[in-house]
């Protein structure tokens, strides 16, 4: 813990660049995971929108990191009612992935995994094994650990 946060922006949803320096000079989590519209993923997502306003009430933001396509996340984010923002780590293919030290090359995914960003540096992590979903407990207990 303690590194840097990358100077690296991606698109959202809706096209508009997002600089992961920018949200993480304050308090956010940044959470990678394979792809839009997979069973686990979409299961962690909806839970992830559902403690959204506990994590927004505690300073906390929520970005998702996806290899998916800025038009395929809007698409997804829409069907499912993601009201958070899904970055597009579409290209280069997985480079911000990379610089967390998550991307699977055999498979050209995102591993699941979860990174607190706050003053800059990452501040905790945690992940889960590619099918398994992370705990909600798992959010709570990182933000619990912020100093105030």
């Amino acid at each position: 813990m303690g590194s840097l946060i990358p100077a690296v922006s991606l698109p959202n949803q809706f096209g508009e660049p997002v600089s992961l320096e920018g949200i993480g000079a304050a308090r956010a989590f940044v959470v990678f995971y394979p792809f839009a519209f997979s069973r686990v993923c979409t299961g962690e997502l909806a839970a992830l929108e559902r403690m959204r306003p506990t994590l927004e009430a505690s300073g906390v933001s929520l970005h998702g990191i996806s290899v998916d396509h800025k038009h395929a996340l809007r698409a997804y984010a829409t069907e499912q009612g993601i009201g958070f923002d899904l970055l597009a780590d579409f290209w280069p293919h997985g480079e911000v992935a990379r610089a967390f030290g998550c991307f699977d090359e055999d498979h050209g995914r995102a591993l699941r995994s979860t990174f607190l960003l706050a003053g800059g540096e990452v501040v905790d992590h945690f992940s889960s094994g590619i099918g398994e979903p992370r705990s909600g407990q798992d959010y709570l207990d990182a933000v619990a650990r912020l100093s105030p």
